[in-house]
């Protein structure tokens, strides 16, 4: 008799566990990312960087594998050339290889 009653109340107990257990899944929460407005209105207006005007700034911020130091050289190209007249022209200013460029291809615009 000890055994059963020993039994039973282990069954409930683990039942019970299994049940509590199962019945709360657990939600992740995260955190809302902000997002400066020049960037949320380029992103909802589906708008490109342009390169004759965008800034360091944006360049580097909107562009992948564009630094600080790639993103000045952009605009010095641009300052020292004129405006880009294609993408690929991009190929021409130091530090920007075909990686790069083709990373960007979608990102950009010339008007």
């Amino acid at each position: 008799m000890r055994t059963s009653v020993l039994s039973s109340f282990l069954f409930a107990l683990f039942t019970t566990a299994s049940v509590a257990v199962s019945a709360a899944p657990v939600a992740e929460v995260s955190a809302p990312v902000p997002v400066s407005a020049p960037a949320m209105m380029q992103a909802e207006q589906g708008e490109r960087v342009n390169l004759n005007t965008a800034d360091a700034e944006m360049l580097q911020r909107e562009l992948a594998g564009v630094g600080e130091a790639k993103a000045k050289a952009i605009v010095a190209y641009r300052e020292a050339n004129g405006e880009f007249a294609s993408i690929d022209e991009l190929l021409e200013v130091k530090g920007i290889g075909k990686a790069i460029l083709e990373k960007n291809r979608d990102k950009v615009s010339l008007n």
